[in-house]
């Protein structure tokens, strides 16, 4: 299994690839449906994790939508950045660009937020979805979070607002492209259950694992435990340990 997603999400290999390079590299025979399976798995224990780590967060997040293919059909990811520690704190995966799936992937990053700094910011493009999704963390009956977004519209610095916060939404918008390096090889996902897994993998990878230039090409969060493996392979083993202790303290 950290074979499977050492090839399939660290080196962005399609399914039939990761198949074809245990075979022909390791002698290992498992099918691109078992290759499949197994991601499927590791997404199930692994997500938690990440979607429940202690992230420190700082008193600027980013977000964006991108467009995705699902047998030919467009869908969305949603993401959520953290500005100063650029991990991905929120994000879901949609099969439109309505208000809900924008709501969820915020209420993701906004879990780990008890009180809102004093100069909190929220920049995003000018798209509606994020004016109102921000409403309904200011009409919470319990812990209301009250914030203005504040827009970056355009590519062109037509405003002064835009002129101040466009290097932020550069920060995101790099994100974007990294994400479409994995993604283009996939040449789309076949069903929104797939793409909700290969989302959840991709973004335990670029939080724990991938290495940054702005931490010196180390990972961007800390785990201690990680340090002793030598391999990615045992660091994914990890990562599922790791993850299961996390269900099993939730469910305790």
């Amino acid at each position: 299994m950290g074979l499977c997603l050492a090839y399939h999400v660290n080196l962005s290999l399609p399914l039939r690839k990761t198949s074809l390079a245990l075979r022909e590299i390791h002698n290992i025979k498992i099918s691109h449906t078992m290759v499949a399976n197994y991601a499927k798995a590791a997404a199930s224990v692994i997500k938690p994790l990440v979607d429940n780590f202690d992230y420190k967060v700082s008193d600027t997040f980013v977000a964006d939508e991108k467009y995705i293919k699902v047998r030919g059909k467009k869908g969305y990811v949603w993401f959520v950045m953290d500005a100063l520690s650029r991990s991905i704190i929120g994000y879901r995966v949609s099969d439109n660009r309505a208000v809900g799936a924008c709501i969820l992937a915020m209420r993701m990053a906004f879990n780990k937020v008890k009180t809102l700094p004093e100069k909190f910011r929220f920049i995003a493009d000018g798209y509606s979805a994020y004016p109102l999704a921000a409403q309904q963390f200011a009409l919470r009956e319990e812990n209301p979070l009250k914030f203005e977004i504040t827009q970056v519209i355009d590519l062109s610095n037509d405003d002064a607002v835009s002129t101040e916060f466009r290097a932020f939404k550069q920060i995101i918008e790099r994100l974007n492209r990294t994400f479409n390096y994995s993604y283009r090889n996939t040449c789309g996902y076949d069903n929104f259950d797939g793409a909700n897994y290969g989302v959840a993998l991709w973004v335990a990878y670029y939080n724990f694992l991938r290495p940054h230039p702005i931490t010196n090409f180390k990972p961007l969060n800390n785990i201690e435990m990680l340090h002793n493996a030598d391999t990615m392979q045992a660091k994914w083993q990890l990562l599922i340990f790791l993850g299961q202790q996390t269900i099993a303290n939730m469910q305790s």
